[in-house]
């Protein structure tokens, strides 16, 4: 399975923040979205997740049974800043969505085992996530994002304000979740897309480009990725 994208381009009035996108991202790995702050990874995920409509292009699963249109369980998006509904406690949380889901997510697990998942404690599941660390709010967006188990998983940002040791488990389970959709993890931070990424694609003044990650062994071309990222900044 392929996520395509095809000739996409949006504008805010004068301001052409991506100019006729065409790229291909396979299932099986995750690619690391690198680009400054403003430079148009969300405005492409938001595009993707028809949360704003597109000036041109188009994109399309390439599956064995020929091209479709992304349809909206197909996405999982899980946002910087996480939002979830702060007056449920996450096992009330989770049933409600098991519950409403119940036709499209097979054979579903206890809820315990899902909370197991992504290490969270006996003694959180059953308090209101108001409550809840930005930290822990971030796992419990992601695992409701888990559980429907999408096609392609669009991860805007959501390890930049965590502390080391859950932004180390996020990571190993983002590993273990890749197979079979297509992830892709937008950062600023060019360290951690290598780290965590299978494949590093540059946002760079509305356009992507492909980048080989063994040639970031090389300073002289990792200067290049990080004054494109200074430039894209100051444009």
């Amino acid at each position: 399975m392929k996520l395509v994208i095809d000739h996409l381009q949006k504008k805010y009035g004068d301001k052409e923040v991506l100019r006729d996108i065409s790229f291909s991202f396979e299932s099986g790995k995750i690619y690391g979205l690198l680009g400054r702050n403003g430079a148009g990874k969300t405005t492409l995920f938001n595009c993707l997740n028809r949360d704003i409509t597109c000036d041109g292009g188009s994109f399309y699963l390439e599956t064995e049974e020929g091209p479709r249109e992304v349809a909206a369980e197909d996405i999982g998006y899980v946002l910087s800043t996480p939002t979830v509904p702060e007056f449920l406690t996450a096992r009330e949380f989770l049933k409600f969505f098991l519950d409403i889901n119940r036709k499209s997510i097979p054979n579903p697990k206890p809820l315990d085992e899902y909370f197991e998942s992504m290490s969270i404690d006996p003694e959180d599941r059953d308090k209101l996530m108001k409550d809840y660390s930005h930290g822990m709010k971030n796992k419990m967006q992601m695992l409701i994002n888990i559980v429907a188990q999408p096609n392609l998983f669009l991860l805007d940002e959501p390890l930049t304000s965590l502390d080391v040791v859950v932004a180390e488990e996020m990571k190993e389970r983002l590993r273990s979740l890749k197979e079979g959709r297509v992830t892709i993890f937008s950062t600023h931070l060019l360290d951690l897309a290598v780290d965590l990424c299978d494949e590093i694609v540059l946002l760079s003044h509305g356009t992507l480009e492909r980048v080989d990650k063994a040639t970031l062994d090389d300073e002289a071309f990792k200067e290049k990725i990080l004054s494109a990222l200074r430039e894209e900044n100051h444009a």
